[in-house]
C-alpha cells in the first residue's frame, strides 16, 4: 500500500496511508479489540513537547484577562470614576460571555468577530450611560466618564486583534493544539481530516477516524475504533476534541454513546446535516469552509453546575425558612388524616443512576413495600384520602424534597425523580430516557409544566427532558419555576 511521510512540528516522522482503509489488526482469542502499542506508531497522537504543556489552555484563559485589563485601563488615567469603572468592566465582561464572545473557535478573525463585538460594547456603553446620568446631573461629570468608557472600548477592539493574532501564530509553530477524533469516514471526514493535517491554524491535530465497524472503505483514513471502543480510545490518545462529520449510526445510538460521562468531558462540534445551515444570532465557524458548530450543553458540569448548585442552595433554604408555617399545616393534616408515619421514603434513581431516599408528605398507604415500588400512581385512586388528594393536586406533598436539594440529592428543577424498577423498565424499552440521569432528578421539570404528568407517554417525558438538559440556563429554570407556581394555583397536579 502506498503511503506519504509526514513530519509536523517537532514531532518524530509518521507514516500515514494514501490509499486503502487502515484497520486495525483482528485481535486474537482473548486479546483487547483496542490498537496495540505498536499500531499507534503509525498515528499521530502524541503532538509537540510545547502542546502538552498547553493543553490545559482555554480560550476565555487568554481573552477574558486582556479584556479586563483593557476596561480598566481608564483607572490609569484618573481615579475620578472608579465605582463606574469597575461597574462597567463587570457588566461587559457578563455581556460578552453571555454572546459567547468568550467560547472557543476554529476559525480565529477579529473581522469575524467585530460586528458582535462592537454591538455588545455598544450596549454596555449605554446602560453604564443611563446609570451615571441618573446618578450625577453634572455634565461634565457624564462627558468624562464616557471618555473613559470610550478609550477601554477602543482598547478591547486592540486587545482581540493582539489575542487573535497570538493565537493563531502559536497554533502554526504548534505550541497550542489539541488531539482531535473525527466520528465518520465518509467524503467530509476524509475531507476533515485533510485539512486539519494541512493547515494547523484550526488548533487541531488529526489522530484518527471512529465509525461503525460495517462501514465501507473510504479515503485512507486511519480507523481507530468502533463507536462502543470510543471511550477507551479517547483515554489512549488522549483526545481533548470529537468532531461529527458523517457516521453511520442511528442519531439515538450516537448521542448515547457521546453522552456517556469519559466521552461528555471532550469538546463536541459537528458538522451540519445542511451545509451553510447556522442558528441566528451565533457567530458562524468553520474549517476550511466546512461549516462547523460546537454542542456546548450536553450537560450539566463545570462552572454552569456550580452556578446550580448554588442556587439550589439558596433557594431551597429560602423556601424552607418562608414555607414553614405551610408545611407545618400539611404535617398536622397529614396525621389527622391518616395518623402517625406523616413522611414517606422510598429509593429513586439519581444522577448517574446513584439511588437516593426521596421525601414526601404521606398522601397514600400502599398494600405493602412491593406494590409502592412497582405500582404506578394514577389519578383518582382510592386509597388517596381528600387530604392527599388536595395536597397531590397542589403538589404540596412535594415539599419536603428541599430538604432532599439541600442534602445534594435533588435539584430545583430537573428529570422528576422514578423508582428502580420503572427506571430500568423504562430504560430498556425507551433509547433516550437513561440519557435523563446526566443530571440529578428535579423538585420540578419541564416535562411536568408541560403537562406531562401522570398517566402520560414516557417517551415524551425523556424528550422534553433530554432537551432541558441541553438548553439549561438559569432563566429556563427560572420559566420552569413560574410555570410549576402557576400549576399550583390551578391545582394542575395529579
Amino acid at each position: 500500500m502506498n503511503s506519504a511521510r509526514v513530519s509536523v512540528g517537532d514531532q518524530v516522522t509518521t507514516e500515514l496511508p494514501l490509499v486503502g482503509f487502515v484497520r486495525p489488526p483482528e485481535p486474537r482469542t482473548g486479546e483487547s479489540s483496542l490498537p496495540s502499542s505498536s499500531a499507534t506508531a503509525v498515528l499521530p497522537y502524541a503532538g509537540s513537547a510545547t502542546s502538552g504543556r498547553t493543553r490545559r489552555l482555554r480560550a476565555w484563559m487568554i481573552t477574558a484577562p486582556v479584556d479586563v485589563a483593557a476596561l480598566l485601563a481608564p483607572l490609569l488615567v484618573t481615579d475620578k470614576y472608579w465605582r463606574g469603572t469597575l461597574f462597567a468592566a463587570g457588566l461587559t465582561v457578563v455581556i460578552f460571555a453571555a454572546g459567547g464572545l468568550y467560547n472557543a473557535r476554529r476559525h480565529l478573525s477579529i473581522l469575524d468577530e467585530l460586528p458582535s463585538l462592537c454591538g455588545r460594547l455598544l450596549s454596555s456603553a449605554a446602560i453604564v450611560s443611563i446609570i451615571a446620568a441618573m446618578r450625577h446631573d453634572s455634565v461634565d461629570y457624564g462627558a468624562g466618564f464616557m471618555r473613559g468608557v470610550a478609550l477601554s472600548a477602543a482598547l478591547v477592539i486592540v486587545g482581540r486583534a493582539v489575542t487573535r493574532t497570538a493565537v493563531i501564530v502559536a497554533r502554526k509553530r504548534r505550541w497550542v493544539e489539541s488531539n482531535a477524533i473525527v466520528l465518520g469516514s465518509g467524503p467530509v471526514a476524509v475531507e476533515l481530516a485533510r485539512l486539519l493535517r494541512r493547515y494547523p491554524r484550526y488548533g487541531l491535530r488529526f489522530v484518527g477516524c471512529v465509525d461503525a465497524d460495517d462501514r465501507a472503505a473510504n479515503g485512507g483514513l486511519p480507523l481507530l475504533g468502533t463507536f462502543d471502543q470510543l471511550e477507551d480510545l479517547m483515554a489512549m490518545v488522549e483526545c481533548e476534541v470529537v468532531i461529527v462529520a458523517d457516521p453511520q449510526a442511528p442519531e439515538p445510538r450516537l448521542n448515547e454513546i457521546l453522552s456517556r460521562p469519559n466521552c461528555a468531558k471532550a469538546d463536541l462540534w459537528v458538522v451540519p446535516r445542511l451545509w451553510g445551515s447556522r442558528a441566528l444570532g451565533r457567530l458562524p465557524d468553520h474549517i476550511g469552509a466546512v461549516p462547523v458548530v460546537q454542542i456546548r450543553d450536553t450537560t450539566l458540569s463545570g462552572p454552569r453546575w456550580a452556578v446550580k448548585r448554588a442556587s439550589d442552595i439558596v433557594f431551597a433554604a429560602l423556601a424552607l425558612i418562608l414555607l414553614s408555617p405551610v408545611l407545618l399545616l400539611c404535617a398536622i393534616a397529614t396525621y389527622l388524616e391518616g395518623g402517625r408515619g406523616i413522611f414517606f421514603r422510598q429509593e429513586r434513581i439519581g444522577r448517574h443512576g446513584k439511588p437516593f431516599e426521596v421525601i414526601k408528605f404521606r398522601s397514600m398507604r400502599p398494600a405493602n413495600e412491593e406494590e409502592s415500588q412497582t405500582n404506578w400512581s394514577i389519578a383518582d385512586d382510592q386509597r388517596v384520602g381528600p387530604v392527599g388528594r388536595f395536597m397531590r393536586r397542589t403538589s404540596l406533598d412535594e415539599l419536603p424534597q428541599l430538604w432532599n436539594i439541600l442534602r445534594g440529592d435533588m435539584t430545583v428543577v430537573g428529570p422528576r425523580p422514578e423508582r428502580p424498577y420503572f427506571v430500568e423498565r423504562f430504560s430498556a424499552e425507551y433509547a433516550d430516557y437513561a440519557m435523563r440521569h446526566r443530571v440529578p432528578v428535579g423538585l420540578t421539570g419541564l416535562a411536568q409544566v408541560s403537562g406531562l404528568r401522570g398517566d402520560t407517554p414516557i417517551s415524551d417525558r425523556a424528550r422534553f427532558d433530554n432537551y432541558y438538559i441541553e438548553n439549561w440556563s438559569l432563566w429556563l429554570d427560572v420559566k420552569v419555576l413560574l410555570r410549576t407556581i402557576a400549576e399550583v394555583f390551578r391545582g394542575g397536579g395529579r
